[in-house]
């Protein structure tokens, strides 16, 4: 795997504690917790999922301020759906496809499903996919079962 990929760090995970220098270990949601002092932080999403837990029906523009996470990282999480705009909420994200209103992530439910299929269906054109055995029928022993042919 490319090590720059490794290297991304979308949502500021603390690695290391600030207090003590010791290893910080995920905890879940968002939180961090130091091998050596207990010392508890929180990434980007810890941080606005927590804020959103206290102050329901929070704008981006608010969560940005009390936070320090940017709007762009929250629309992101949104995207990624970590985040959902709630149901009383008068914002809302749009499907990238018919643009009709969404809650969370790139498309509505059934442009999703559509855009998976299309998906699959490229990638079964690509790879020429076929069913188990198909290849290799009539060969017997170890070229049957070669996964390099």
């Amino acid at each position: 795997m490319d090590r720059n990929i490794l290297d991304l760090d979308y949502y500021h995970r603390p690695k290391v504690c600030k207090l003590c220098g010791g290893v910080m270990v995920f905890k879940g949601v968002g939180e961090y917790q130091c091998e050596d002092c207990k010392a508890a932080e929180y990434d980007d999403y810890g941080k606005v999922r927590h804020f959103i837990e206290n102050h329901r029906g929070a704008t981006a523009a608010a969560i940005e301020e009390a936070t320090g996470v940017s709007q762009r990282t929250i629309r992101q999480m949104l995207r990624e759906s970590r985040l959902e705009v709630t149901a009383d909420s008068r914002a809302f994200l749009h499907c990238e496809i018919c643009n009709v209103s969404i809650r969370y992530g790139r498309f509505c439910s059934k442009c999703e499903t559509n855009y998976h299929a299309a998906v699959e269906l490229q990638q079964r054109k690509e790879k020429q996919l076929r069913g188990f055995g198909q290849a290799t029928k009539g060969q017997e022993g170890s070229k049957r079962f070669d996964r390099n042919k």
